[in-house]
């Protein structure tokens, strides 16, 4: 029988919309969650309506993604929490300001590490955690951002494309151990980091997000475009010659 997938949970960056969304409906299903975030404040309040909602044990921790000594403790104590885990959903990242970054070497630099380099650390933990396991799901959201390099974000996109990179190999390696990798890719999510953009008919709540990513991790779906109408929207832009598509100013 295949093991249960919504019996332990470990969410890194369960302060953000998709992330808590996501979690309520873990916490609707009974599931011991285990809960970081930078902000100690706001991570409690998530963990204590979580609680409320019938969430089994949950536990939580704070986390600076950037710091990787960090990082690996607070891997060890949620994989210790529970004897193991059947989901980690890797949720946190930045939108950093483009023109800022492209204007700063150390502003490019840290929307890197966060949206980047501190995936790497914490999927090269939890991988060889779950392949030692043999089962279990590891989801990570990333972007619809990171399909094709556009000039209105390309810092923010290359982080995210190179994770994608990263998520496709460690899917082939784990399968063999029977551990499922997914990538999330949401478009425009109405949450605190879109703030600042102007919101159009492409934009989806972040109820929404949550119930896809769920879905999505539940299935064991290798890719997931979040809505899926981002699937062939994507599609279409990555099939335009790079000679008329540097003409578009995208």
């Amino acid at each position: 029988m295949a093991p249960d997938l919504s019996k332990r949970v470990l969410i890194v960056g369960a302060t953000s919309a998709m992330a808590a969304e996501t979690a309520r409906l873990y916490a609707a299903a009974g599931a011991d969650l285990f809960l970081t975030g930078r902000d100690a404040e706001h991570l409690e309040a998530v963990a204590a309506d979580l609680r409320v909602r019938g969430a089994g044990r949950v536990r939580s921790a704070t986390l600076d993604v950037t710091d990787r000594r960090r990082c690996l403790e607070v891997m060890s104590e949620a994989w210790a929490a529970f004897n193991g885990l059947d989901v980690a959903l890797i949720a946190h990242g930045v939108l950093p300001e483009q023109a800022r970054a492209q204007a700063s070497v150390s502003e490019t630099l840290t929307a890197i590490d966060v949206n980047f380099t501190s995936g790497v650390v914490l999927l090269t933990d939890l991988a060889n955690r779950f392949e030692a396991q043999r089962h279990g799901c590891i989801a990570v959201i990333t972007s619809v951002a990171g399909d094709r390099g556009r000039q209105s974000n390309y810092v923010y996109g290359a982080a995210k494309g190179g994770l994608d990179r990263f998520l496709e190999g460690l899917r082939n390696r784990l399968c063999q151990a029977g551990v499922a990798v997914v990538t999330l890719k949401p478009g425009f999510v109405d949450s605190p980091m879109t703030a600042g953009i102007a919101h159009g008919p492409l934009f989806t709540s972040a109820g929404r997000a949550g119930r896809a990513i769920h879905a999505a991790i539940d299935r064991r779906r290798n890719v997931a475009y979040i809505p899926w109408f981002w699937r062939p929207i994507m599609a279409v832009i990555r099939a335009i010659p790079e000679f008329a598509f540097k003409r578009l100013r995208l």
